[in-house]
């Protein structure tokens, strides 16, 4: 708690210092027709956006006092989910793995496996969400959608913000923004901090032998304590009306904080007709912390030497470290080991061209460069390059009638050459809209996948390499219907998706093994099972999302959204009796088929104070997992008010809320496959000051 205090402290004392003037704005800040960007790569408002994108506000943020993205798109959309077991957390996008979904800071992609930790979410003006392929835009990864956050950039000569929240479990966030312009430049500093504390819902973890579940103790923790800073810098220089240029960079530090002291219990069948029928041994749970860096740096210019005429230039790395910091024990020092190593860069060159009134036409050139070292894995380095064209037309064909074409060519070093299209049609008639569109998405294997050999010795299980790998590819097609007004806003979308050679992981036949010397030599050594990578799998998607949005008299505001996804997957298993392949159905793993949430807030304000609270549910089914089967469904209800005090010289924003109203929580054993990781109903206080 003294830690606590001290960083709130600190930060508050930086926010004083780096303020020394007060942008008024508004307090009430409803939009049911912000600007977007992420469908098309150009500006539209979003009843006017040939590609349907769902937009969540800032004032939607506050409001729901989330602190996270993952907060954001699972309390605020309905299609988001995630999973949590002993491995640690997964998102889930429209029935498919984050593994599909292309993350964006500012229409800049972001990597490593962090990256759902990276953004602070005290300055993001907007997260635009694009469901579908959307890899003639984007590239590789733009399978399932696009996540873009839009970070809000303050032209004022100084402004700042401090903005704090306490919860249960030692949960502290902490982001800290100053923006400074002087003359033709601009500063825009940001400061996150997060922190947690080591929690369980269950003592227990489950062990299934000849088909009895057997308890055992277990002090791993469902939620691993940590620490994680992230602090970034962007320069902007406006050097005439025709150019501007930019530098960036940022750098993250994340370190667990598991229990040293914590233990779990092996177990052993005693010898028949004994008692007690098993034995059990206490051992250490962990030997090490988990440690991530990850640091970007970049630049670019823009050149706009008329209103016809956009030309963009953009150049960024994005590099991520992963080390165990194993600890100091008896006979040895503390040391750290690389986990993996990651480098990622990114080198583009696009222009928006207005050819004629009833004509945009976006295009450019990518170049694209990764690179992996993982002593883990047992890989020394491997790197590949991708090459890439691409254009899309925006097309007025009469009045009310629009359509979007484009294409993507890529080449990569290991792939070879792929060609990803999409096209779209875009009706609007006072304020009803329909769009009807088709996408083509791609995906290249990752280095990890073709190069990782992993060594499982407590599932004596051994996985191969597989550099015969092919890229996934899907087929998208999208329905969206919509009718908005200046009080209400109601929209219905269905979407196919047929995803195909995805993936998986392909037990080998004991034929291959005995004819193949190298496979033999590890069967040798005591593995029992060995696997390799393989395009093996297949999954069909169906769904249909609902959200409707009112803004009523009296300050009230209610809405909504419910999403169906109807999965089907095909993979290959192998039946160790017969030794031949068998292919069966399922639901797509952690794939959920129900899921709503409900949004209520009232606003009012009396002279130079307002309120806000905000009612926000989530409501979600059950969650398949090939591994586990089913988590039972949840539901989760925070209540939050935000008081909101115009000060001379100052904004302040005490909050008080309740999250997890009705102390929802999943206490199955530990390693299951929850529903929820929440610790449970948990008071919240938050402040936030801006200068």
């Amino acid at each position: 708690m003294k830690h606590a205090l001290n960083t709130i402290c600190f930060m508050a004392v930086l926010s004083l210092l780096g303020s020394t003037a007060f942008a008024q704005s508004s307090v009430i800040e409803h939009d049911l027709n912000p600007v977007v960007v992420t469908g098309t790569g150009t500006y539209h408002r979003a009843d006017n956006s040939p590609v349907a994108v769902k937009v969540i506000t800032a004032k939607e943020l506050k409001d729901a006092h989330v602190t996270t993205l993952e907060d954001a798109l699972v309390r605020l959309t309905t299609n988001v989910t995630t999973h949590t077991n002993g491995m640690g957390t997964f998102v889930n996008f429209n029935g498919i793995s984050d593994d599909y979904i292309l993350i964006l800071e500012n229409g800049k992609r972001v990597s490593g496996d962090d990256r759902w930790s990276r953004i602070s979410m005290s300055n993001v003006r907007r997260i635009e969400i694009y469901s579908g392929a959307a890899s003639a835009l984007y590239g590789s990864d733009a399978i399932a959608g696009v996540i873009n956050i839009i970070t809000d950039e303050s032209r004022e000569q100084v402004s700042a913000t401090s903005d704090t929240r306490f919860r249960s479990h030692g949960r502290l966030d902490q982001d800290v923004n100053v923006d400074a312009t002087v003359g033709a430049v601009s500063s825009h500093t940001s400061f996150t901090h997060h922190q947690a504390d080591n929690w369980q819902v269950n003592s227990y973890q489950a062990f299934d032998e000849d088909g009895t579940e057997v308890l055992k103790l277990t002090g791993r923790p469902m939620s691993a304590a940590f620490r994680s800073n992230n602090i970034s810098e962007k320069l902007d220089f406006r050097i005439n009306d025709q150019w501007s240029v930019y530098l960036r960079g940022s750098y993250y530090d994340n370190l667990t904080h598991r229990p040293q002291s914590a233990s779990y219990f092996t177990q052993k069948k005693s010898s028949a007709g004994t008692s007690p029928a098993y034995s059990y041994t206490s051992k250490q749970a962990y030997t090490y912390d988990i440690h991530h860096v990850s640091y970007t740096y970049g630049g670019g210019a823009r050149w706009t030497p008329n209103a016809r005429t956009h030309v963009y230039l953009d150049v960024y790395s994005d590099n991520f470290n992963s080390k165990y910091a194993y600890w100091q024990t008896a006979d040895k020092e503390a040391y750290d080991e690389t986990r993996k190593r990651t480098h990622y860069v990114n080198e583009t060159l696009r222009g928006i061209f207005r050819l004629a009134s009833w004509n945009k036409l976006s295009a450019g050139a990518e170049f694209v460069q990764e690179s992996l070292n993982s002593q883990s894995d047992n890989i020394d380095f491997e790197t590949t390059n991708t090459y890439n064209v691409f254009a899309q037309d925006e097309l007025q064909i009469a009045r009310g009638l629009e359509a979007v074409v484009g294409a993507r060519y890529t080449y990569n070093d290991n792939f070879g050459s792929a060609f990803t299209p999409n096209a779209g049609l875009f009706f609007h008639a006072g304020g009803f809209r329909l769009r009807a569109s088709y996408a083509g998405g791609y995906r290249t294997p990752s280095l990890s996948q073709l190069y990782a050999t992993d060594q499982a010795k407590t599932a004596s299980r051994y996985t191969l390499y597989n550099k015969d790998l092919k890229p996934e590819k899907n087929h998208f097609f999208n329905l969206n219907a919509e009718y908005s007004n200046t009080w209400m806003s109601v929209s219905v979308t269905g979407f196919i998706n047929k995803v195909r050679d995805m993936i998986n992981y392909r037990t080998m036949t004991e034929s291959e093994i005995t004819s193949d010397a190298h496979l033999t030599a590890i069967r040798d050594e005591g593995w029992q099972t060995v696997r390799q990578r393989d395009n093996i799998d297949k999954a069909t998607l169906r769904g249909i999302s609902a959200s409707v949005k009112f803004l009523l008299p009296y300050g009230f505001t209610i809405g909504g959204g419910y999403t169906l996804t109807d999965s089907e997957a095909e993979t290959q298993t192998l039946d160790k009796k017969t030794q031949q392949y068998v292919v069966t159905t399922s639901p797509v793993d952690k794939s959920v088929k129900h899921v709503g949430c409900v949004l209520a807030s009232w606003d009012k304000t009396w002279n130079d104070y307002h309120l806000n609270v905000t009612l926000n549910g989530h409501i979600q089914g059950e969650r398949y997992s090939s591994t586990y089967g089913y988590a039972d469904a949840i539901s989760q209800w925070d209540l939050m008010t935000r008081h909101t005090i115009l000060l001379s010289g100052f904004t302040l924003e005490p909050g008080l809320g309740v999250e997890n109203l009705f102390n929802q929580r999943d206490t199955s054993p530990w390693n299951s496959n929850f529903s929820t990781i929440n610790p449970g109903r948990s008071l919240v206080v938050s402040l936030r000051m801006k200068y």
